[in-house]
This record gives C-alpha cells, sequence and structure tokens, in this order.
C-alpha cells in the first residue's frame, strides 16, 4: 500500500521547532475574527453560511426520529464537551441509552449554530445503519436539544487505552480494533459522510470490550464536491490539509475531500499499536506546523506490514492515501495471517469476516438505509443460477428413476 517513490516521513519525537526565516502568522492556526481569534478546535463550525438575525430556527427533522421526553429518564454523566454533556440513562423504563443534551448559550447567534449543529447531526445518524457506528434511537428538540443513542458498556477508546498504558494493547486486539474502525468508516464514506473529528475519544467499545463503535458526529457532513469549513476536528488527529499557514476568516473554506478521514485513521492505528499519546509534549501550533512539513509520529518497534499500512494512510498527499475498502482487506488479511500464525483458527477475537458475515456486511451497507442502491450483480446471478437448478433438478431424478427400471 505504499506508494511508489514514498519516501518515510521523519519522526515527530524528533524535536521541532519553527525556522525564523519560515515562521509562520502570528495568529497561525487561528482564525481571525472582528472580536479576536477563534481556535480551529472550536466545538462548532460554519457549513452554513446564512446566520438568521435572531433566535428563530425551524427545525426540519422527520417527526419519527423525535421521541417525548417524557419516556426518558436522565442518570449520571458520563462525558462532556464543551457545548454538551452525555449521560446514562433508560428509555421506556428498560431500554440503557446514552443521551447527549446541548447546552444552550444565553447569545441568539450561538444558539442559532448550536441548532443547526444539533440539526445536522441528527439528520445523519438518522441515515447510518452499521454494527461499527453507534445506533441512533431518537431526538428530542423540547424542553432541551437531546440525541438519544444506544448505551455503549465499555466506555470511550480513549479511556480503554489510559486504563491498560502504559502497556501497549495486545497486537491482535489493536487490528481488531483498527478493523472495525475502518469498516465503520468504510461505509460512512462510501455513502458520502465525512466524519472529520476521528480520535480515541469519539470512539466506544462494546461491553465486553472486543469491538469498537464511532460516535459524536457533531462535526460530520456530507461531502461536498466544492469548498468545506476547514476548522473542522482536533489538531493531533487532523489531516494537514485542514491547516493553512496564511490567517483565515472564520467560516473561511478550503477544498479537500473523505481522505482527511484517513489521516486521522492512521493517527488512531497508531495509538492503538503503540498505546502512546501522539505528538505527546508538543503544543498546538508545533503539531500543526510539523504535520504541514511531513513530520509524523516514530514507526520505530512496529512491525512492518503494519509500518506500510500506516505510511500510505498517512501520506502528505491526500490522493496517495488508500480508500476505507482497500484499508478494510489489509487489515483482513494482517489479522488472518496473525491468528492462522498463532494456530488461532477462526476465533471470534479474530474479527476476521467469515463468507456468510461478509455477506450480511455488504448488504447492510448496500440495502440498509439506501433502498435506491440496487443488489449487486454477483448477488443476481447467484439467485438466478439457483431459480435454474430448482428447476432442473425434479427433470434429473424422473431421468435417473427412467434409467433405473
Amino acid at each position: 500500500m505504499r506508494p511508489r517513490g514514498y519516501k518515510r516521513a521523519p519522526s515527530m519525537e524528533e524535536a521541532t521547532e519553527i525556522p525564523a526565516e519560515k515562521t509562520l502568522h502570528p495568529n497561525f492556526p487561528f482564525l481571525m475574527s472582528s472580536n479576536g481569534f477563534k481556535s480551529f478546535e472550536s466545538d462548532y463550525d460554519d457549513d452554513d453560511s446564512d446566520i438568521d438575525s435572531d433566535d428563530q430556527f425551524a427545525f426540519s427533522i422527520n417527526s419519527e426520529f423525535l421521541v417525548d421526553a417524557k419516556d426518558l429518564y436522565i442518570g449520571e454523566v458520563i462525558g462532556e464537551g464543551s457545548s454538551s454533556k452525555v449521560y446514562k440513562g433508560l428509555y421506556r423504563k428498560v431500554n440503557p441509552v446514552s443521551v447527549k443534551i446541548f447546552q444552550q448559550s444565553r447569545t441568539s447567534i450561538v444558539n442559532i449554530e448550536l441548532k443547526k449543529k444539533f440539526q445536522r447531526e441528527v439528520l445523519l445518524l438518522s441515515k447510518i445503519n452499521h454494527e461499527n457506528v453507534v445506533q441512533f434511537i431518537g431526538a428530542c428538540i423540547e424542553p432541551d436539544l437531546m440525541i438519544i443513542t444506544e448505551l455503549m458498556e465499555g466506555n470511550t477508546l480513549q479511556k480503554f487505552m489510559l486504563s491498560t498504558r502504559p502497556k501497549p494493547l495486545d497486537l491482535k486486539l489493536s487490528i481488531s480494533f483498527a478493523l472495525d474502525i475502518a469498516r465503520g468508516m468504510e461505509f460512512l464514506n462510501a455513502n458520502g459522510i465525512i466524519h472529520r473529528d476521528l480520535k480515541p475519544s469519539n470512539m466506544l467499545l462494546t461491553g465486553d470490550k472486543k469491538h469498537v463503535k464511532l460516535a459524536d458526529f457533531g462535526l460530520a457532513r456530507e461531502e461536498a464536491k466544492g469548498f468545506m469549513t476547514c476548522e473542522a476536528g482536533t489538531y493531533r488527529w487532523m489531516a494537514p490539509e485542514l491547516f493553512s499557514h496564511e490567517p483565515l476568516l472564520v467560516g473561511e473554506k478550503k477544498h479537500y475531500d473523505h481522505k482527511v478521514d484517513v489521516y486521522s485513521f492512521a493517527i488512531v492505528f497508531w495509538e492503538l499499536l503503540t498505546n502512546k499519546t501522539p505528538f505527546k509534549g508538543k503544543n498546538n501550533v508545533c503539531v500543526a506546523y510539523a504535520a504541514s512539513k511531513n513530520q509524523r509520529p516514530s514507526l520505530e518497534n512496529l512491525p512492518e506490514e503494519v509500518v506500510s499500512i500506516l505510511e500510505s494512510c498517512w501520506a502528505a498527499d491526500p490522493s496517495a492515501r488508500p480508500e476505507f475498502k482497500e484499508i478494510t482487506v489489509s487489515l483482513e488479511n494482517l489479522l488472518r495471517s496473525l491468528c492462522s500464525d498463532n494456530n488461532d483458527g477462526p476465533s471470534s477475537d479474530c474479527n476476521v469476516a467469515t463468507e456468510d458475515s461478509t455477506s450480511k456486511l455488504v448488504q447492510e451497507r448496500v440495502v440498509s438505509d439506501y433502498p435506491g442502491l440496487k443488489m449487486t450483480k454477483k448477488k443476481k446471478k447467484r439467485k438466478t443460477t439457483s431459480k435454474v437448478m430448482n428447476m432442473i433438478v425434479p427433470f434429473v431424478r424422473m431421468f435417473k428413476s427412467c434409467m433405473s427400471k
């Protein structure tokens, strides 16, 4: 998977200094606004350029996605962001759920942006049905903006890795987690959705801590052919094409595509393999500058098979990065090889798709919430063959019977 003529990127573990003659703009990598500066790690973005003059915002969310707040029981806080809190809850007294409640501001313009972000996240989640993406249950508009999803008992991937640090995760488990992430992202990207904020704190574990699901679609959006806002994501996992050496106005847009998710995936995969914080000890400006200069985390002591995957996924040129369907195949082959070497056989811990599970996965990706997409030719052919065989078999049996007489 390594691009032809590719040179290994310098390690980020080396000291990162910004040359005096190549210093960035004093505001880099911040955004300029009339009231000062705004960090790239802002909790919301400006994909929608139209700002209403007051706090009037008409939601366009299908009523079938809305649930009655009276059916919810809100429990303890299990997560918190700058504009929302996540609670453990019960839906209709029996179903354990996760409830994300958005914290509105006294400023009307901020509230409008928050409502737009809430609506975009609800509409995206309602379109997604995949085993490696957290399941959407519903949303509330009153008395608060709330998104209800399945409760993941294993908490975040970030907390899991912190609980085992500094000991590295088992290699097979690391690759299995990476495979879950790649499968989820393959489905999203194939259906025109960019996550834009892949990182361990936005990934949740099942109760047995054997599988990962993608979560937090606050910065996700449908991929546009033109320009999109660049102040999306978190520095340590953000693709270099999202940075700028020039000061940017709030809401200014840049051209990029779903390959930003491939870069972020590479950084997460590196974390899974090393159980270390990427670019540890470096501040945001140094991380941004180093990434734009093609410096990456150290690949020392990592197996050659995963090194080639990492190098191709975090390539400086987005077009040189593989698609997630290619990453999925590479990880499946690697995991199958590891399980075979250890004489594990087709163990469920290996997370390698069998023919049946692969068919189910493909069916989910193609048919589930996208009825406009047609069944593959291969499946049609299999159905036709089966039908023909069903017609022929009775005649064969009659022929054999006559011959025996």
